[in-house]
């Protein structure tokens, strides 16, 4: 009967050493589970605050061209070469590897409304036609560089020592980009007839009259034209749709 007794004993403390053992282990493994979302999650908060501070360090453009490195230099080229020029020197940037010095080759373009065949069109021209802007370091590898490409014949100002331009003179050459990224200015107008012209009308009443232009209204988009009328000539005002060059 005792030794029944310490059997019995005896097994139940196995079991209970084993359950205890059980839960240890499963402490264990769930200690371990936590550690691990916890490093999970410390990982992948560095990583955003990484991310965050990635964003946080780009750097928007400036909105005046004034504002980028380098200066504004203005250099004189044979007319009607300056898509050339801008092809040769910026060739000729990356061949002496000059791409950290030399940033940019602008032509400076506007839209202009004329008035073609009796219609009002749009055309895109050369602001200052025979000069191309260069924004660089002036040093003397990029200023050899530039005076010695083919079809330009100078800087603008000192021959040896040009002065980049000014803020506003930057500025007005090529805008102020606005906070929503554009700066895209209202055509202006140029007249295709001067002052002086012999023109024809090709609508209204004086359809077919041939008249010589007095004065020009840009504005209203108006001329006044001494027209002949019964051999006296006659001042009389057009809309620049009703008239073409004769």
């Amino acid at each position: 009967m005792a030794d029944t007794t310490a059997e019995a004993t005896s097994e139940a403390l196995a079991e209970e050493a084993t359950s205890t053992a059980t839960t240890s282990e499963a402490v264990e493994e769930a200690t371990e589970s936590v550690e691990d979302v916890q490093d999970t999650t410390d990982a992948s908060a560095a990583e955003a605050s990484e991310t965050q501070d990635e964003i946080q360090t780009v750097e928007e453009p400036p909105l005046s061209p004034y504002d980028l490195p380098g200066g504004w230099f203005v250099i004189h080229s044979y007319s009607g070469y300056e898509n050339k020029v801008k092809a040769n020197l910026e060739n000729r940037i990356r061949s002496m590897h000059l791409e950290d010095k030399v940033f940019d080759v602008v032509i400076p373009m506007e839209d202009v409304v004329e008035y073609k065949g009796g219609k009002k069109v749009t055309v895109e021209r050369k602001k200052f036609p025979g000069y191309v802007l260069v924004r660089m370091y002036l040093e003397d590898d990029t200023w050899y560089a530039v005076r010695n490409t083919p079809s330009v014949t100078g800087f603008v100002g000192a021959s040896t020592q040009p002065s980049p331009l000014s803020r506003r003179e930057v500025e007005r050459i090529l805008g102020v980009e606005k906070e929503d990224g554009t700066k895209k200015e209202k055509p202006t107008f140029k007249p295709a007839w001067e002052v002086g012209e012999t023109i024809r009308g090709v609508e209204g009443p004086f359809a077919d009259f041939n008249g010589v232009i007095e004065d020009i209204n840009v504005d209203q988009s108006k001329v006044r034209v001494l027209v002949d009328i019964f051999g006296r000539e006659t001042p009389v005002e057009l809309n620049f749709d009703q008239i073409v060059k004769y």
